[in-house]
């Protein structure tokens, strides 16, 4: 059944809409769930705070707060209702906080090092390593259960949070906030906000995985290009995914800072990704040999980062730093190679290389500026990478269907070369041809019987020669088609006798070309050159080689003819046009006929040679 194309967009756009639709009534249940079963505020207090021993301002806990810090404070009361959730969870990256009392009494604290007052050192490196690392933590109070909580409710209390590296610190929001719930809120607030982008994040590492090296080999062979963004796609997807879910992975990993690696192991993997994906972009041997250069220098520095902090010695946070620099110098390398390869591309190809990596290279350019100016980035690479794969989804189309035609046309070429050396065949092999062949034997049986018979064992092998050839798709040495010219010319020397002459000058033989593709210039030399003078004449063969290419020349000084009279005499020369295509077809070869009226007929056959590899 035939759809029409209105029915087509009519079904596309519905569908759109149905999404759309579907999308606003989940937001709208979502918002409703959270009101009623969870609160996210940005802290669990009601009252004041400092940033960096400046200004106090007033802090209701639910504004997000926007502001870089190395070190806040926080002055007031919990929150309203909070007495009335069941769960609190604070979750905080890479900064430590500490709740206190009124009295200075600590409330609660997520520092590890403050563990050396309950057990002994040795006990305390064997439980938790790199005590000086916040790490990625959710710290979980059960507040139904916590009588101390319940007794300074409506007391004032003191919360201090502090990223203890060096350099500008974090936008507050970014790095520290609280849910209330009254059951697992934590866990359906990651259901409904991380969840979503996390699932889309996995198709695109599905893709990566599978699509485009799947791609590479539909293409028929090892395409680069698709491997390497398949590379850059599973990255890029296991990148968003950790970015989404980082947050929530303490609930299930016991280690802040094993969380925070990984995390920290998913942007140094995007970034190799993304060196090595550009590197398959460029095409000049220079520019390939400094992308790989800074592609295995990242990996270097991947491994040392990673050995480093599992030896204690510096954690991911210090040697990240070092990484966005590393990423400006790099970009300000990879882009002028990019942008040099512009040169000399028009058209379509122009289109395809900008939109092979400028979105791509602009969105990790936009981040890398976000975070070394203001301290946030990772929001631009969503945006670009989502822009590449779609862009290279639609060019693996594009391919596809290029690669499909090309092979419905490579069998159009097969069927008319078969169709031409069919063609070529029965010319040879005529019924006129056979019956002045077989006659001249059967005359030859009674003057000289050995030569007869050596004719017929020669007529056989030549008619057997005709037959192979409709098998034969690949071009063949010339040593092949000279000894089947041989038996054609042999056969016609015993009907023309004295009236033919046949020369060979063969200075060359290395060299291929269609199968009968020599006999049909041959033939026309015999039949309408020679043949058709009184006294006979001289054909002669003869190949040789330059610097270019090989020849074949075919001469006859034959009746010779006016070549451009021949050109509008209103006949098809069927046989000659499919000589020169499947010279042309098969090896690149051409035809060069001249002639002059009275004095004969010279053919050339031109055979370009091939370029050797690595050349």
């Amino acid at each position: 059944m035939k759809i029409s194309k209105r029915r087509i967009w009519t079904i596309i756009i519905f569908g759109i809409v149905l999404i759309l639709f579907g999308w606003l009534i989940l937001n709208n249940a979502i918002y409703a769930a959270r009101i009623d079963t969870s609160m996210n505020l940005s802290v669990m207090l009601e009252g004041q705070y400092s940033i960096d021993g400046g200004e106090w301002k007033y802090c209701d806990g639910a504004d997000p707060i926007k502001e870089h810090f190395k070190k806040a404070e926080f002055k007031g009361k919990f929150v309203d209702l909070v007495e009335f959730y069941h769960d609190m969870y604070i979750t905080s990256k890479n900064v430590w906080f500490t709740i206190k009392y009124s009295d200075g009494k600590e409330f609660y604290s997520n520092r590890r090092d403050d563990l050396s007052s309950f057990i002994s050192e040795s006990e305390m490196m064997q439980k938790d390593r790199m005590l000086s690392t916040p790490g990625y933590s959710v710290s979980q109070f059960i507040l139904d259960y916590d009588e101390a909580f319940h007794e300074n409710l409506g007391e004032e209390m003191t919360l201090e949070v502090e990223y203890p590296y060096d350099g500008r610190g974090p936008v507050f929001s970014d790095v520290f906030n609280v849910t209330m719930s009254f059951s697992d809120g934590i866990y359906f607030r990651f259901l409904f906000e991380a969840l979503p982008v996390i699932l889309i994040s996995i198709l695109v590492c599905f893709f990566g995985v599978f699509f485009f090296p799947i791609a590479s080999v539909i293409q028929g062979k090892f395409e680069t290009k698709y491997i390497s963004f398949g590379a850059l796609c599973f990255s890029g997807g296991f990148y968003t995914i950790m970015q989404s879910a980082c947050d929530y992975l303490n609930l299930w990993i016991m280690d802040p800072t094993t969380v925070m690696m990984t995390d920290r192991l998913s942007l140094f993997f995007f970034v190799i990704a993304v060196v090595f994906y550009l590197k398959s972009v460029l095409s000049g041997k220079t520019a390939k040999t400094i992308a790989a250069v800074m592609g295995t220098a990242f990996t270097a520095f991947a491994v040392a980062a990673t050995i480093l902090h599992m030896t204690d010695t510096a954690d991911f946070i210090k040697t990240t730093g070092i990484l966005y620099y590393a990423l400006a110098a790099g970009a300000l390398v990879l882009t002028p190679l990019l942008c040099m390869e512009i040169r000399g591309r028009k058209g379509f190809d122009l289109f395809d290389y900008l939109m092979s990596w400028v979105p791509l290279t602009l969105c990790i350019l936009l981040d890398i500026a976000g975070v070394l100016i203001y301290g946030r980035g990772a929001f631009f690479i969503k945006i670009g990478l989502a822009l590449t794969i779609l862009y290279q989804m639609v060019r693996f189309g594009l391919d596809l269907r290029k690669q499909y035609v090309e092979a419905i046309r490579y069998q159009q070429v097969q069927k008319e070369l078969y169709e031409a050396k069919v063609s070529v065949m029965t010319s040879q092999i005529r019924p006129h041809f056979m019956y002045n062949a077989l006659t001249s034997i059967a005359m030859m049986c009674t003057i000289n019987p050995k030569t007869a018979q050596k004719a017929t064992v020669t007529f056989a092998k030549y008619l057997r020669g005709n037959m192979d050839s409709l098998k034969q798709t690949a071009p063949v040495p010339f040593s092949q088609e000279l000894e089947h010219l041989k038996k054609y010319l042999y056969i016609e020397k015993l009907r023309f006798d004295d009236l033919l002459n046949i020369e060979y000058d063969i200075q060359a033989t290395d060299f291929e070309l269609p199968l009968l593709s020599i006999q049909p210039l041959v033939e026309n030399a015999v039949k309408h050159g020679v043949g058709m003078k009184e006294d006979g004449g001289t054909v002669k063969i003869s190949t040789r080689e330059t610097e270019t290419s090989y020849e074949v020349i075919i001469e006859d000084d034959g009746v010779g003819f006016d070549v451009n009279e021949q050109k509008n005499d209103g006949r098809t020369h069927i046989g000659m046009e499919n000589t020169k295509k499947r010279l042309h077809d098969m090896c690149g070869g051409e035809v060069i006929i001249t002639s002059k009226v009275g004095e004969g007929t010279t053919a050339r056959v031109i055979i370009p040679k091939k370029e050797e590899k690595g050349k």
